[in-house]
């Protein structure tokens, strides 16, 4: 509703100030012809006057929006035409530059007169032959090429409220969009915290209640018992500390610029020790994990604990997000030239997929697809945005394949280096 409302308004201000401005330009043209025709006119009448004859009606033709045909029944003497025009002009305030022409009859064309201008030393930015007009034997014509420009520097007022105008159109749009980036913002707060409460509320109340079992008498005597419990409390704590590490990791890195520390890496053999961590939960869960890596051999430059957290990552929601029995392959290809070579990583997978609408916010820091209040897979969206950060700080790109229902591909695109003798 307030996207709709907002572009209706400034949609129908914006055509509210294009009409008005084109009737200020056009009442502008008018009054610029009126003018125009009484100077033409009284310049024909003092050549009536100065070759001593009857002055009648004095006809004016205007051929286009720029030039005008002034008939005089008479020879017109150039430098004389040229001093009525300039005087006629200045009469009546019109300081532009313009252009005349006489008719010759002799050549049957227009003879070209001169280019005037109030600026010094001014040029004719556009010299044309003058069109003639054959229903006149004698006249002159008149052209103003510049006829749009000097309208437009009348209009100073309208031209002051278009630019205020337009700042104004500006300043709401951001106000929009800063409203809009903040409800989103909200929104990811919300469900920011209310993962949180749900992640941290699971472990607090395993530690609650295995304290209440530690204090009964009766298992005192069990020692099996007491070691089991006092396990669980570990882990549970365990849990906590990781849930709450992720989360001031993710503080810092906001705060701090992140620095790496690359390092000349042969992918595959760390890509195979991964592999093998993972390889196990796989087949827990009633799948498998597979690897289909390029038998080139390139290496890569990278910071080895933040790579591997990466991959980590990766293969762990492609687990999350599994169907009941996940298929997960590692793909490594190289592609381009030999001196443009490109390493590509995929992590591709079986699981529920990714609806487009939210594909290009699965990176965001906090956005977790929406799911309502079931909470199964566990997590505060933190992932994908450590994820995301690594990538680019090492000047990597991150791509996303995925369709509802027939899982999902994250491909990283690596720059590779030479592998020197002593590596």
């Amino acid at each position: 509703m307030i996207i709709a409302l907002a572009v209706f308004s400034i949609a129908g201000i914006i055509v509210t100030q294009v009409y008005w401005v084109q009737r200020a330009f056009d009442m502008k043209s008018k009054q610029f012809h009126q003018t125009i025709h009484v100077a033409l006119r009284d310049v024909a009448q003092q050549i009536a006057r100065i070759n001593q004859h009857t002055v009648k009606p004095v006809a004016i033709t205007q051929l286009s929006s720029d030039y005008f045909v002034v008939n005089v029944n008479d020879v017109i003497d150039t430098n004389v035409l040229e001093h009525l025009l300039k005087t006629a002009f200045s009469k009546r305030g019109l300081f532009m530059e313009y252009e005349y022409g006489i008719y010759d009859c002799s050549t049957d064309k227009m003879v070209y007169g001169n280019y005037i201008s109030s600026k010094a030393n001014a040029q004719p930015n556009r010299r044309v032959n003058l069109p003639k007009y054959d229903d006149y034997i004698y006249y002159f014509g008149v052209r103003f090429p510049n006829k749009t420009s000097y309208l437009a520097s009348q209009m100073d007022i309208w031209i002051f409220l278009s630019l205020i105008l337009v700042v104004v159109i500006l300043f709401f749009g951001y106000t929009l969009f800063a409203i809009l980036k903040q409800k989103r913002l909200s929104e990811v707060q919300r469900d920011f915290i209310n993962n949180m409460t749900h992640e941290l509320k699971t472990p607090i109340s395993t530690i609650a209640i295995t304290a209440d079992l530690l204090t009964n008498p009766k298992i005192l005597d069990k020692k099996d018992s007491l070691i089991n419990y006092a396990h669980i409390i570990k882990n549970e704590n365990a849990r906590l500390q990781t849930q709450i590490e992720k989360v001031l990791q993710s503080a810092r890195m906001d705060r701090e610029k992140l620095e790496l520390q690359t390092e000349g890496l042969v992918l595959r053999p760390l890509l195979e020790d991964i592999a093998t961590n993972f390889e196990l939960k796989a087949k827990n869960a009633g799948g498998s994990l597979q690897l289909r890596l390029a038998p080139e051999e390139v290496s890569i430059w990278a910071d080895p604990n933040h790579l591997i957290n990466v991959v980590g990552n990766l293969l762990d929601n492609a687990l999350k997000y599994a169907t009941p029995h996940p298929k997960i392959v590692i793909i490594t290809e190289v592609i381009g030239s030999t001196k443009k070579k490109k390493l590509h990583l995929s992590i591709q997978d079986n699981g529920i997929g990714i609806k487009k609408e939210h594909q290009k916010k699965i990176f965001d820091k906090f956005f977790r697809v929406p799911t309502g209040n079931i909470h199964n897979v566990k997590g505060f969206g933190l992932g994908l945005d450590y994820v995301r950060q690594i990538v680019q700080a090492h000047g990597w790109k991150i791509s996303l394949e995925s369709e509802p229902g027939k899982g999902s591909t994250f491909r990283i695109i690596m720059p590779t280096r030479l592998i020197t003798k002593d590596q």
